[in-house]
């Protein structure tokens, strides 16, 4: 990108991941209400995704959580959040930064989210640290039991 265009791709990711925030603080604070639940979809090879070390073997890419019934200890901060999980009865806690966020659904009232990293090879974070695009199979559209409707970013954008 030349130093002349503003990143409207990059703001447009940023509040949608903000979206997926409030969504989750509003959870944390409230609990789920009604028939609300959600699917998230992140890369598990991402920086800061912490999960056990087997779940990191059986998903070494990208993994799908569902929180809708058990589910304990979510937390939420300003890039990450927290929870717990069964994995074939045993708990598991996974740290998430809302970066490595791919997909985000609500069922229950067909709301759902498509995201990708939209830097290019040798792009900067907002750390100075140097970012890589997904592989194109990290972009694949969420499961579609979720019902709802995914909005990929490609639709606003120029050809």
């Amino acid at each position: 990108m030349s130093n002349d265009e503003l990143p409207y791709d990059r703001w447009l990711e940023e509040a949608l991941r903000g979206v997926i925030r409030r969504a989750l603080l509003y959870t944390a604070d409230h609990g789920l209400a009604g028939d609300h639940h959600f699917y998230i979809t992140f890369t598990t090879n991402a920086p800061g995704v912490e999960v056990a070390p087997d779940l990191r073997a059986r998903y070494p890419e990208e993994m799908t959580i569902v929180l809708q019934h058990q589910f304990w200890d979510l937390t939420v901060e300003e890039d990450w959040f927290s929870v717990t999980l069964k994995f074939h009865g045993r708990s598991s806690q996974l740290l998430v930064p809302l970066a490595a966020i791919t997909a985000f659904g609500d069922p229950s009232v067909n709301f759902g989210l498509q995201l990708k990293t939209l830097a290019g090879e040798g792009d900067e974070d907002e750390t100075g640290d140097e970012i890589e695009p997904p592989d194109e199979e990290d972009l694949t559209p969420a499961p579609e039991e979720t019902g709802g409707q995914v909005i990929a970013l490609d639709t606003f954008r120029k050809k």
